[in-house]
């Protein structure tokens, strides 16, 4: 099997493995004072300290959680709860988690338009920023999405936001692990991360917070997480997280683009096919297309019996393919947007794996609909 769903879920790399196990062998809870349970201790901080060090922050702004979700819904959720008359802005290219987690918080919701190469659109944030009065605004912004990997301005939108006390929310989920991450220099109050996407453990997850953000804790127990999330904390997906991290090259964002830059050239040459943020900037794996008359689903279903794994828009959704929100946001045509699927390369893919995924999907393409290859090619 060639693997091409990254940004689902990426391989566990083996640092974070080699983590793992000495994590599991400890066998202590980290609330412990015994020697093992420093030593568990020692695990969790490890980890913390390995995450600040990647984003530019202290470790004691960060809270571990169970994933992106309950990263997502702690912030969202735990700072609704301690302002005044909130209003959430955000786009229909949120994951649906964040889109969960604004429902259940119960706050007022304004909602921002999407440009077509599906950015969110600053002018619009700034002409609704401008009509709020007696409310405080929180704005949700994904750092990179999770469907086309197109980029954010974060920043630049975080800029705003503070021009109006306001406070921004940023689900790093798909960025952490990909592109440079630094919590000072995107401005904001929050940033959600989950081990999973770059290769490390899946149920492990972080918040960083702002000194000063409001942040009410919504699991309460034994006081872990200087009871902001209480509960005995995972120590082996903890310390799976920060190995996954710290393993990370500085030249490994740069091979993953030649690699999807290759599937992305291959496809091209042989099929009509409609990469979605293909002018903007996006993550370096990530390749989101459509073709014409060959269904997601059927596309999907044909690159697995050739050995290629890949996705149809977004992994979260209980393993259900159906039209993507992201691509109707940016205002793909329905028919288009449930001919898309999403190819997704990372830390362990290779040139091969670019040439394989894209020779499997000229065979189906050239096989379901006949006369769609290039006659020039």
């Amino acid at each position: 099997m060639i693997y091409c769903d990254y940004n689902a879920t990426a391989p566990l790399r083996p640092e974070a493995l080699e983590a793992m196990l000495a994590a599991l062998d400890i066998g202590a809870n980290p609330s412990s004072v015994h020697s093992a349970g420093r030593a568990a201790r020692k695990c969790v901080e490890t980890a913390r300290a390995q995450l600040a060090q990647k984003i530019g922050a202290r470790g004691e702004d960060i809270v571990f959680t169970s994933g992106g979700t309950e990263a997502n819904a702690l912030a969202l959720i735990g700072a609704t709860r301690l302002i005044d008359n909130p209003v959430i802005l955000s786009s229909d290219i949120e994951h649906p988690a964040v889109k969960a987690a604004i429902e259940q918080s119960g706050a007022k919701r304004r909602y921002l338009r999407i440009d077509s190469n599906g950015r969110l659109d600053i002018s619009d944030l700034a002409a609704q920023l401008a009509e709020i009065e007696d409310e405080t605004p929180l704005l949700s912004i994904m750092l990179a999405n999770n469907e086309t990997g197109v980029i954010q301005p974060v920043a630049e939108a975080a800029a705003l936001l503070r021009e109006k006390n306001g406070l921004v929310h940023c689900d790093a989920v798909q960025a952490l692990g990909k592109i440079n991450v630094n919590a000072g220099l995107l401005g904001v109050d929050y940033l959600s991360f989950s081990a999973h996407k770059f290769g490390g453990p899946q149920g492990a997850g972080a918040l960083w917070f702002r000194v000063g953000a409001p942040l009410k804790p919504q699991q309460l127990g034994g006081g872990q997480e200087r009871s902001l999330r209480s509960g005995t904390e995972n120590i082996s997906g903890i310390a799976g997280f920060g190995a996954a991290l710290a393993a990370v090259s500085p030249d490994e964002a740069e091979h993953v683009a030649k690699v999807r830059d290759l599937f992305e050239s291959l496809v091209s040459e042989r099929l009509p096919v409609k990469i979605f943020g293909k002018t903007a900037l996006r993550l370096p794996g990530t390749s989101n297309l459509a073709l014409e008359g060959f269904r997601g689903e059927t596309q999907v279903m044909a690159m697995d019996l050739a050995g290629i794994a890949v996705s149809s828009g977004s992994a979260c959704s209980s393993g259900k393919v159906k039209r993507s929100d992201v691509l109707m946001a940016m205002g793909v045509s329905e028919d288009m947007a449930e001919c898309a699927i999403r190819v997704s390369f990372g830390w362990a893919s290779t040139l091969e794996d670019a040439e394989r995924a894209a020779k499997a999907l000229i065979t189906a393409a050239s096989r379901a609909v006949p006369g769609l290859l290039k006659e020039n090619a």
